[in-house]
């Protein structure tokens, strides 16, 4: 990417995905976060120019984010872009995850309850055109790569068993590739995987974009946040290439026919 990330140098980057997105039913994945806003305002002006139609789906949990007035905040400025966010009650509350040791994971799980519901019932007919689109990061696949690194590869730490360590990497290491074709028709397309947190945060800037201002009280648990504070705090930023080069020889990254064959059942729900 540019070291001024852009409209344009997005677009050149994914014209391919985008071009392929016409005459398909695309839904992405909103949270009212940083990621998923600037996902949303790109696919947006991208979906005017390449001529494709999109719908736009939110999971309203943990719930102490969704308060009525920050989802009237969102709604008004999408809205008047003409967009329409369909909120998803859940059907629990925090009090759900609040114990948990890692609320997170359980937190995730509730979100992928939802999605395979969902996604297998009322929202999706025609599998073969259907693509989702979620809002992984740059930075969230650079702290994927060194959690196998640090957790995986060299931790002394034997009571995770080597099968439970190896689950956790195939399930974040599709989170690699802009974009999965799955042998049941439907695709995955990350739209933001080679933009750095700060190419996020300064293109939400300069577009005025609102986002929640709730922040999660679960979110400083996460090691991946624990790592993007550090990546912040020294200034760092990285470059999609290298990293996917790095985890291709030195993680042994599986290749994209790894997943596509997975049933969408089993992936919605373990692996997505």
């Amino acid at each position: 990417m540019n070291l001024e990330p852009s409209f344009d140098s997005w677009k050149e980057d994914n014209m391919s995905i985008l071009e392929s997105l016409s005459g398909r039913r695309n839904c992405l994945l909103f949270s009212g976060g940083k990621d998923s806003s600037l996902a949303l305002h790109l696919i947006l002006k991208a979906g005017m120019e390449f001529g494709f139609d999109f719908e736009v789906h939110s999971a309203m949990f943990p719930v102490h984010r969704y308060i009525d007035e920050e989802i009237e905040m969102l709604e008004s400025y999408w809205s008047k872009r003409g967009i329409k966010i369909a909120w998803h009650d859940v059907g629990v509350t925090d009090d759900a995850i609040k114990n948990d040791p890692d609320p997170c994971i359980a937190c995730r799980a509730i979100r992928k309850k939802m999605l395979k519901t969902g996604l297998t019932t009322d929202m999706v007919g025609e599998w073969d055109r259907f693509t989702i689109i979620a809002s992984y990061s740059l930075w969230d696949i650079v702290s994927y790569s060194i959690e196998h690194v640090i957790n995986h590869i060299y931790s002394r730490d034997q009571s995770t068993p080597a099968e439970d360590k190896n689950k956790r990497f195939f399930e974040t290491a599709q989170r690699f590739y802009p974009l999965l074709k799955m042998n049941e028709g439907y695709s995955i397309f990350r739209p933001l995987i080679k933009l750095n947190d700060s190419d996020i945060r300064s293109m939400l800037d300069q577009e005025g974009i609102p986002t929640l201002s709730i922040p999660c009280k679960f979110s400083n648990l996460r090691p991946k946040r624990l790592l993007e504070n550090y990546y912040k705090a020294l200034g760092l930023s990285f470059d999609y290439d290298q990293l996917l080069d790095f985890a291709k020889k030195s993680l042994s990254l599986p290749d994209l026919s790894s997943y596509a064959s997975i049933n969408k059942g089993e992936y919605l729900q373990n692996i997505f």
